[in-house]
């Protein structure tokens, strides 16, 4: 087979950088060996993972220990959409040189995502995450039929985050009756600033990122969201490793589930304030 010049000055170029970038993440025997868990979690993502503190900071350290193991908490930005950020931490490493890490927290374990994903393996859900809603005590529930629920947005103005479920949700729903009420956010916690200030009526988004935000302010009524227009109004947060890392991923869920049923889990969920759901899973 003929091999012109281009071709092989681009496979000798892949093969130099290949060698220059770190080895993948090792298998279960090589962690141990090592001695230490590499652990991917999200830059700047309060109350899981923020300045090396944080639930997936907390919970990572414990299957770290219930492993025997040292944990090294690494955090990574935040790519386009998961399936980025699956690659970056997990299977390949970002092209800029980033090494992946052994395991990734802060996953949603979903077979949709899984199935177009089939470089990494989902599991061990540790933490049902839902959709909730922080509003005026003066604006009624999030329940029952959008159309009487979310009426008063029509007038009233509701915070989200932007290029979100809730995003999405608010924007679409009652033939997008509520689209100019609806004011967008860099993240749930801005979002939150602007309610405390009284510039919104409510704030829709990840009950975890709400109940974060609001802390101990308790001039606002939170709950969940339960209508039947918003389709997906929950999913449970899990863990990613290497397809083929499968004794990892045995010893992950196996340490897991041990620190559900010690109480470890719910504990490190109640340090930070956060109300913690165990998925049925």
């Amino acid at each position: 087979m003929k091999i012109d010049r281009r071709s092989f000055l681009l496979a000798a170029g892949a093969a130099a950088l290949a060698a220059s970038l770190p080895a993948r993440a090792d298998g279960l025997e090589e962690i141990r060996k090592r001695g230490s868990l590499r652990v991917a979690v999200y830059n700047g993502f309060s109350p899981f993972s923020n300045q090396g503190k944080g639930i997936d900071v907390e919970l990572a350290q414990a299957l770290g220990k219930a492993l025997g193991l040292s944990t090294q908490v690494v955090g990574y930005n935040a790519d386009e959409d998961m399936d980025d950020d699956l690659r970056n931490m997990v299977w390949k490493g970002h092209y800029l040189g980033a090494q992946p890490s052994d395991v990734m927290m802060h996953v949603p374990v979903d077979s949709y995502l899984q199935g177009k994903n089939d470089k990494v393996k989902i599991f061990g859900p540790y933490h049902l995450e839902t959709i909730a809603v922080a509003r005026l005590p003066r604006i009624g529930q999030f329940r029952g039929s959008a159309a009487n629920a979310l009426e008063v947005f029509t007038r009233e103005k509701i915070g989200v985050e932007g290029r979100t479920l809730s995003d999405a949700f608010l924007l679409g729903v009652l033939n997008g009756r509520l689209r100019d009420n609806v004011v967008h956010f860099p993240g749930v916690d801005k979002a939150v600033e602007k309610l405390k200030a009284g510039e919104l009526a409510a704030v829709m988004g990840p009950r975890s990122e709400i109940e974060d935000a609001l802390g101990k302010d308790n001039r606002f009524i939170i709950e969940a969201v339960q209508m039947p227009e918003l389709k997906i109004n929950s999913w449970p947060l899990g863990m990613a490793v290497k397809a083929d890392d499968t004794s990892l991923a045995d010893a992950l869920a196996d340490a897991l589930k041990r620190l559900q049923k010690d109480g470890t889990v719910a504990a490190i969920f109640a340090r930070h304030g956060i109300s913690y759901l165990q998925p049925t899973l």
